[in-house]
């Protein structure tokens, strides 16, 4: 499936999603909280609905609504779990992992297919050498994991995923003795542990930071029932921003921003930086945009998400952007730095592809283009916001959004874009 997209302009109010990366985190802390633990303004996207199957299969009750989900019976650790199918979302499988090495008996994970490219080794090695019995398709799902394991040191690389280590500090405190956990090498996207440790905390466990995003303890204790509030979503935030920029007339996104870390909100720092003027609150934000921004060098390594909606903005940049220090992108539902590279030179944007990232420049001369996305929710919705730019655009792959925002394509036609599904 693909869709046509014609040059528009969109003006009035949106509100941005809900943070997909919290909802997946109090989803499953609500699960082992129980007795009606809460998470409201969740996000109920294909990624965050797979954490909450994962749930209902290791034995939690959850009742869900239009906006929030409650927990009426908690995770049962040690009864029977059938296989567990995360569908895309990496997020899922690496949590739910972490969790099936509490179970004495084996679990198998598995995925789609673009979901079976995605690596797993380093916490698997990471389980094993605390007792579990992991198998796997050469490092990639689906996985077998047999517990029970009973904590203690582990060491795990930081330059894969910090997805990774939020696996292991969720299961941590369910362990018998504890896990006392060290990061080797460099931690990327290091704002996304900080998540971990805030969602965690929201639910009565505390993580003890002996180096920060290097060593940690983590004690025997219980997650205890609360009600967890939902942020907006900084990555969907970023795309809704970049189209703002080149394609806003009096644009007000709004939604609740909150006070828990998130590592996109440098995006906020990073238009500034282009030339764009920021006007927010706790509720809602507005942009003044040039004509032409700025050039500039932007590390993404504690944000690989804001490599798309970065990316496109080269279209209307007067220097170059060149972005680094995002290797992992390459890791993400897509190569992405390859992918960006391959579709973005269509529109006239010259492009030196780099192993940690790219340097993009207009060339001055834009076009339509038939776009493949990949079946990449974040690469559709940018390279859809640039179809909007440019016209006479094809973009491959829209079902693709139901993974992190569902109604993107309906809200941006809503607001006077012209995007048609075929």
């Amino acid at each position: 499936m693909k869709c046509k997209i014609e040059k528009s302009k969109i003006s009035g109010q949106i509100i941005c999603p809900a943070n997909k990366s919290y909802s997946h985190r109090a989803i499953f802390l609500a699960s082992f909280a129980g007795n009606n633990s809460r998470v409201e303004n969740v996000l109920l996207s294909a990624d965050t609905k797979a954490t909450i199957e994962a749930c209902k299969k290791f034995g939690a009750e959850i009742e869900i609504t239009d906006s929030s989900i409650i927990v009426k019976n908690p995770i049962k650790i040690g009864t029977k779990v059938p296989e567990i199918n995360t569908e895309n979302s990496g997020t899922t499988i690496r949590l739910a992992s972490g969790i099936a090495s509490l179970y004495a008996d084996e679990i198998t994970l598995t995925g789609d297919s673009s979901l079976q490219k995605r690596p797993m080794q380093p916490l698997l090695d990471a389980l094993s050498s605390i007792g579990a019995q992991c198998s796997s398709t050469d490092g990639k799902p689906p996985i077998k994991i047999k517990g029970k394991i009973v904590g203690g040191e582990i060491k795990i690389p930081g330059n894969f995923s910090s997805q990774f280590i939020s696996a292991l500090l969720i299961c941590a405190p369910l362990t018998e003795k504890g896990i006392n956990l060290t990061i080797e090498g460099n931690l990327v996207s290091k704002p996304y542990l900080d998540a971990t440790i805030a969602s965690m905390r929201k639910f009565g466990v505390t993580v003890q930071t002996l180096i920060p995003y290097k060593r940690y303890n983590i004690s025997p204790q219980i997650y205890k029932e609360t009600t967890f509030m939902v942020p907006i979503d900084f990555s969907s935030l970023a795309l809704l921003l970049s189209a703002t920029v080149l394609n806003g007339e009096d644009v007000t996104i709004k939604g609740n921003i909150g006070n828990l870390p998130q590592g996109d909100e440098v995006f906020i720092d990073i238009l500034e930086q282009l030339g764009v003027k920021i006007i927010m609150n706790d509720e809602q934000i507005k942009i003044k945009s040039p004509e032409k921004l700025n050039g500039g060098k932007f590390d993404l390594s504690n944000s690989p998400d804001l490599l798309p909606p970065l990316a496109i903005l080269a279209l209307c940049s007067s220097a170059p952007i060149e972005i680094f220090n995002v290797k992992h992108a390459r890791l993400k539902e897509t190569d992405r730095i390859a992918i960006i590279s391959r579709e973005l030179v269509k529109l006239g944007i010259n492009i030196q592809e780099k192993e940690d990232g790219m340097i993009l420049e207009s060339s001055g001369n834009i076009s339509g283009a038939d776009l493949t996305s990949e079946e990449d929710h974040r690469l559709f919705m940018a390279f859809s916001i640039a179809g909007m730019y440019v016209g006479n655009c094809t973009v491959t792959d829209p079902e693709s959004v139901k993974v992190s925002y569902p109604n993107f394509v309906e809200e941006m036609n809503r607001m006077g874009a012209k995007i048609l599904i075929d």
